[in-house]
């Protein structure tokens, strides 16, 4: 008889990142990770971006699992700030392996490249804030299954999402399916690689295929710290896509789409985030 799992969401909080046009005080969006536990192991999906906040998440993980073994990180997607927390976890949790699909991996070594590593995120997280060297994942078997006390974990590769070859972890025992950033929560949603009609329609498909799953859990990869994991994130995050679609057919530039979604979205968080997506629609910098 299989034993029972739990699953548990920590959300780390958002910090702070250099000024932009439009906001003089930034803070990164906030980022979920989830552990899904049994009797005596446990998987962890996702990692925060910087060292404190992954510390600060590793001494979560100890209260929680009160003696079980951390055995498996599974990384839904290749964007730095849902794996540079890795090498701060292999050094807390011993023996822990961190695992992905083949596309996430190559999708963490392109991060990795100076022109996207340097540029981008020593940019937004400076003066040592992230780990090095950094570790990567390990590529998933061919059928990208795992398994937790007998219970299979299955990644499920649905295309395009706020970026390329982007993944959820369903575990069908609980009804969860763990949405990296094909699901956003009350953050607004990044279009800086998604920047055209046609992405973000293959974004919308991509969601169907979650929904296709029927669960009854859904945990966004960017949500305020409190908000309820539940599969009406799957209708929010559709809509969002469809309101940036129709605001930005009656904007004339950036600015009126950034004004245009705040107006939509005024409670949403992470306004540098709505700053780089109205910036790409418009191929310029707002």
């Amino acid at each position: 008889m299989l034993s029972s799992l739990q699953a548990d969401v920590y959300v780390a909080p958002g910090i702070p990142i250099p000024p932009s046009p439009y906001n003089a005080h930034n803070f990164w969006q906030p980022i979920s990770s989830t552990l899904i536990y049994g009797e005596k192991e446990a998987v962890l999906i996702d990692t925060p971006v910087s060292i404190s906040q992954t510390e600060d998440l590793a001494d979560w993980i100890d209260a929680t699992l009160n003696g079980k073994t951390l055995t498996t990180i599974y990384v839904t997607h290749g964007h730095g700030d849902h794996f540079f927390g890795i090498s701060t976890l292999l050094n807390r949790f011993p023996g822990v392996k961190a695992v992905a699909t083949s596309g996430t991996v190559q999708h963490m070594k392109e991060q990795l490249e100076p022109d996207v590593f340097n540029s981008f995120w020593l940019g937004l997280f400076p003066g040592g804030q992230i780990a090095t060297p950094v570790a990567i994942a390990e590529p998933l078997p061919a059928d990208d299954i795992f398994f937790l006390e007998g219970h299979i974990l299955q990644a499920i590769e649905v295309g395009q999402s706020d970026t390329y070859s982007s993944t959820v972890l369903h575990v069908p025992s609980l009804k969860l399916a763990v949405c990296g950033d094909v699901v956003y929560g009350d953050n607004h949603q990044l279009f800086l690689e998604a920047n055209t009609v046609a992405l973000r329609s293959q974004w919308l498909a991509s969601i169907e295929k979650v929904e296709a799953l029927d669960p009854e859990t859904v945990v966004a990869g960017h949500k305020r710290q409190f908000q309820l994991d539940g599969a009406y994130n799957l209708a929010a995050t559709k809509k969002y896509i469809r309101t940036f679609d129709e605001v930005l057919s009656r904007s004339k530039n950036a600015t009126e789409l950034y004004n245009g979604m705040l107006q939509a979205y005024p409670d949403r968080v992470n306004r540098f985030i709505l700053e780089l997506s109205a910036g790409a629609a418009f191929n310029t910098n707002i």
